[in-house]
């Protein structure tokens, strides 16, 4: 008689699968190794229920709302599909019992004051004319400037800035892909003033980070994260979006909403742009960018009178 399998290999076997075809899984991958203990430590021995999916999906975030919930359950559906191959006794919870798992929450879109307020004040961080001051505020105004995200910022090379030709390679992205991002001459300025100081304090060879922490490694997420939300106190913003905080994502939020409110003031062809700055800031499909679209006043007036315009040159057209 065969012995039954634990969860927890079962799950390693799936997650083998789905990276040999080339998926990250890295935070699923994570959830769902959690989600297998939690059941081997429950003792659920046989097919998966419904029940203790539900016991993990509850138990493990009980504060959270159904959003997080139905978050949960969306992770573990593709797991639940390789299991039912195995066993045909496999249950699921097969509807959205606790709503949608994907919601549009509205960012904070930034002003130009408080960008330039931000980079002041990371500016005036210790030690004065350090590079710690340097660091934060080239990461931060090169988020603004170029859209990346905070972790392509973070895993930057020196080699990956080419000043001459106003271009940053950002390798190896989110989607396993590799893009050129060209910059502004105020970018590329502000970067070789920093590329300067970066130089006098460790090497700056090709392979070497551009941004380091202070023992000379890879900048941690979790650091930064930490000096934004003292500079965003000291700065007393209040939140314009649906989060409780303006976040650094934002600053990615504000260059593409930005960048398409500067195309409608100057009659540029939407369409056509769109598909441009969804290579530029490194979407998998237009759509994706499309999504971070917000209704930014400025920007729904212009697409507003664009509208109108376009509405009354069909009906003359059409009455003539």
């Amino acid at each position: 008689m065969t012995e039954a399998r634990t969860m927890l290999s079962l799950a390693e076997d799936y997650l083998a699968e789905r990276r040999a075809l080339g998926f990250d899984l890295r935070i699923p991958g994570d959830q769902l190794t959690a989600f297998a203990r939690f059941v081997d430590a429950a003792g659920h021995t046989g097919p998966l229920t419904t029940r203790i999916t539900l016991d993990w999906v509850q138990g493990q975030a009980k504060h959270a709302k159904p959003f997080s919930w139905a978050r949960r359950l969306d992770v573990l559906r593709p797991f639940a599909r390789y299991l039912a191959r195995l066993d045909p006794a496999t249950e699921f919870p097969q509807t959205a019992i606790f709503g949608r798992s994907h919601r549009r929450l509205a960012p904070h879109i930034y002003s130009q004051k408080e960008i330039c307020d931000l980079l002041a004040a990371a500016r005036r961080l210790a030690p004065h004319g350090g590079l710690r001051p340097a660091t934060y505020e080239t990461i931060f105004g090169l988020i603004a400037a170029t859209g990346l995200r905070l972790s392509e910022a973070l895993h930057l090379r020196c080699g990956d800035v080419d000043l001459d030709q106003g271009v940053l390679t950002v390798r190896n992205t989110k989607f396993r892909k590799s893009r050129h991002v060209p910059m502004h001459s105020s970018v590329v300025e502000a970067l070789n003033r920093y590329m300067a100081l970066r130089a006098r304090h460790g090497a700056t060879a090709e392979n070497s980070l551009l941004f380091l922490s202070s023992s000379g490694g890879l900048l941690p997420k979790r650091t930064i994260d930490g000096v934004f939300q003292r500079l965003r106190g000291e700065l007393g913003w209040t939140a314009r979006g649906a989060y409780a905080q303006a976040r650094i994502h934002d600053l990615r939020h504000t260059f593409i909403c930005r960048r398409v409110q500067l195309w409608h003031e100057h009659g540029a062809d939407i369409g056509n742009a769109m598909a441009a700055l969804s290579t530029y800031v490194g979407h998998a499909k237009v759509s994706d960018t499309y999504w971070y679209l917000t209704g930014v006043p400025d920007l729904m007036a212009i697409a507003g009178e664009r509208f109108e315009l376009f509405a009354a040159t069909v009906g003359v057209g059409h009455h003539g």
